[in-house]
């Protein structure tokens, strides 16, 4: 799960710990140096930064090595390489990747502004027309044989149109497709509000 501020927001794991691999001032990534801006929050497999160079606004992320209960990781950074080609090549709407440093184990993304379904469902706006373009992405995904977190602080609106703004994703396996997990999420349901009362800010 991915950013997380209050347009973009990501899922507090309980895997994190707060204050690991904090990126701070002005940080080189291949060579092109970024001022950070703001932690915007972290998910299982790292932390993401807003962060400024040359007038634009990017995210970085840097990955972390903290235990998770629930997730088997192998190398992480060769992931977000891997799973960004295979989303590109399935036809999902994702962020850019800009730079990946292997060495500092940071990588670069486009900035996606805008509001989460997850903030969007929780504040009780319709989220229904975003349900249609979410379940074209299952289509695309299961199509390679894939699966993607559904979760919905994934997923921004900006101009009318969703973007999931993770790279994972996985085999794909019926228990975890959007019909039979994600969609659960997707309104104020028991689901929902049990993780909303697990993740008080």
């Amino acid at each position: 799960m991915e950013q997380r501020d209050g347009h973009n927001a990501l899922s507090l794991s309980p895997c994190m710990t707060a204050g690991a691999a904090s990126l701070a001032g002005s940080v080189f990534v291949c060579g092109k140096a970024y001022t950070v801006i703001r932690l915007l929050g972290h998910g299982k497999g790292g932390y993401s930064y807003l962060a400024e160079s040359g007038g634009q606004q990017f995210v970085l992320k840097r990955i972390h090595h903290e235990p998770c209960s629930y997730y088997t990781f192998g190398n992480k950074i060769e992931a977000e390489r891997r799973d960004y080609s295979r989303l590109k090549d399935a036809g999902i709407r994702i962020p850019e990747l800009i730079a990946l440093d292997e060495t500092a184990e940071i990588i670069v993304k486009e900035y996606i502004e805008g509001c989460t379904i997850f903030d969007m469902v929780k504040d009780g706006l319709p989220v229904e027309p975003y349900i249609v373009q979410v379940r074209d992405m299952a289509a695309r995904a299961d199509a390679k044989g894939l699966n993607i977190d559904y979760f919905p602080t994934n997923f921004i609106v900006h101009d009318g149109c969703i973007w999931y703004i993770d790279y994972e994703c996985n085999t794909y396996m019926d228990a975890w497709n959007f019909e039979n997990w994600g969609i659960r999420y997707w309104s104020r349901t028991h689901d929902f509000e049990e993780y909303l009362k697990q993740h008080k800010d």
